[in-house]
C-alpha cells in the first residue's frame, strides 16, 4: 500500500502513542473481562499471579521475613566468630589454636546455618499456607 502524502487539507499524520497494556491496567480502566476467580484457588494466589498491589505486599512480606532471618544469622555469626582473631592473637600453644578453630568455630557455624535453613523453610511454609489458604 503506498504511503499517502500530506496535502493542505490533511493534517500531518502522527504516529499513535505507544501504551503498555496489562491485565491490571485494563481492569483499572474498566475494559477487558471481569476478574475471574478459579474454583479451588483462594484469592491470595490470584493476587500474586495477577501482580496486584496486594500480591506485591504478600511477596514483600516474605522477602522481609527472609531478610530478617538472614541478618539475624549474620549477626549471631559475627558475635560468635568475630572476636576469634583477638582470641587467637593471644600467646597460646598451637594445640589451643587448633582446638579453638576445630572444636569451637565449626559447630557454631553449623548451628547458625542449621537455624537459618530451618527458619527460611518455615517462612516459605507459612507463605505457602497463606497463599493456598490452608
Amino acid at each position: 500500500m503506498p504511503e499517502r502524502t500530506p496535502t493542505s487539507d490533511d493534517p500531518t499524520p502522527r504516529r499513535p502513542r505507544r501504551e503498555t497494556v496489562t491485565r491490571a491496567s485494563a481492569l483499572r480502566a474498566g475494559g477487558g473481562p471481569p476478574a475471574r476467580r478459579f474454583p479451588g484457588h483462594p484469592p491470595a494466589r490470584s493476587e500474586i499471579s495477577e501482580q496486584t498491589t496486594l500480591g506485591h505486599t504478600y511477596v514483600r512480606s516474605l522477602m522481609r521475613s527472609q531478610l530478617r532471618a538472614a541478618l539475624t544469622a549474620l549477626g549471631a555469626l559475627a558475635l560468635c566468630v568475630g572476636p576469634l582473631p583477638l582470641l587467637l592473637a593471644l600467646p597460646a600453644p598451637e594445640a589451643v589454636v587448633w582446638i579453638a578453630l576445630g572444636v569451637g568455630v565449626y559447630p557454631v557455624i553449623w548451628a547458625v546455618a542449621h537455624w537459618y535453613v530451618r527458619r527460611a523453610e518455615r517462612n516459605e511454609r507459612d507463605f505457602t499456607r497463606l497463599v493456598e489458604g490452608r
